[in-house]
C-alpha cells in the first residue's frame, strides 16, 4: 500500500473537555448526497473507543506545512497535553465543541453514522454536517515519506 500515494488527515475527537487525535491517511470520500466519509482506525488505538463513545469526530487535511504535526500525532506513545509545544498544534472548537485544527487544509465536521470490522481496523462511516476550506496545498504521503505536491501532468 506504500505504492499508492494519500493526503495526511488528523481525526479530532473531543474527551472531557481535552482534545484527542490520531494521524489517518486511510480516509475517503464515500458519497456526496448525503455527504458520507470514511476513516479506518486500528483497534488497538486509543481514538478508536473514542470515536464508538463520543459519536463526533473532525477530520483535519493536512496543508503541506503541517508535517509536524501528523509526526506527532502518529506515535503510539504521545501524549495529547503536548501537541502544543512539541508540533505548533493550536486548536479551536466548534459549534459542537469538536477540536478544528488551525491551519489545516480543510475541516470536516462529522457525525458517526456507522462502523464495520475490518480485519485489524473499523471503517467508521461519518455524515459530514460542516465543511471549511482554505486555499495551499496538501501533505502528502508516499512510499514511506512525506511529499508535496509535483507539476501537474500534461495531457
Amino acid at each position: 500500500m506504500g505504492r499508492f500515494a494519500t493526503g495526511v488527515t488528523i481525526v479530532t475527537v473531543d474527551l472531557d473537555g481535552e482534545v484527542h487525535g490520531m494521524t489517518a491517511n486511510a480516509f475517503a470520500s464515500v458519497s456526496l448526497d448525503p455527504m458520507l466519509v470514511l476513516v479506518c482506525v486500528d483497534h488497538t488505538t486509543r481514538t478508536h473507543a473514542h470515536l464508538h463513545a463520543k459519536k463526533r469526530f473532525g477530520i483535519n487535511v493536512l496543508a503541506e506545512d503541517q508535517q509536524a504535526i501528523s509526526e506527532y500525532y502518529a506515535r503510539t506513545e504521545r501524549t495529547h497535553e503536548n501537541a502544543e509545544v512539541e508540533a505548533g498544534a493550536r486548536f479551536e472548537r466548534t459549534q459542537h465543541g469538536t477540536p478544528k485544527l488551525q491551519g489545516a487544509l480543510a475541516y470536516l465536521e462529522c457525525r458517526l453514522r456507522s462502523s464495520q470490522d475490518a480485519g485489524d481496523h473499523t471503517i467508521f462511516i461519518a455524515e459530514v454536517e460542516d465543511v471549511v476550506v482554505r486555499e495551499g496545498e496538501p501533505l502528502l504521503f508516499f512510499r514511506g515519506k512525506y511529499r508535496k505536491v509535483g507539476e501537474e501532468v500534461d495531457k
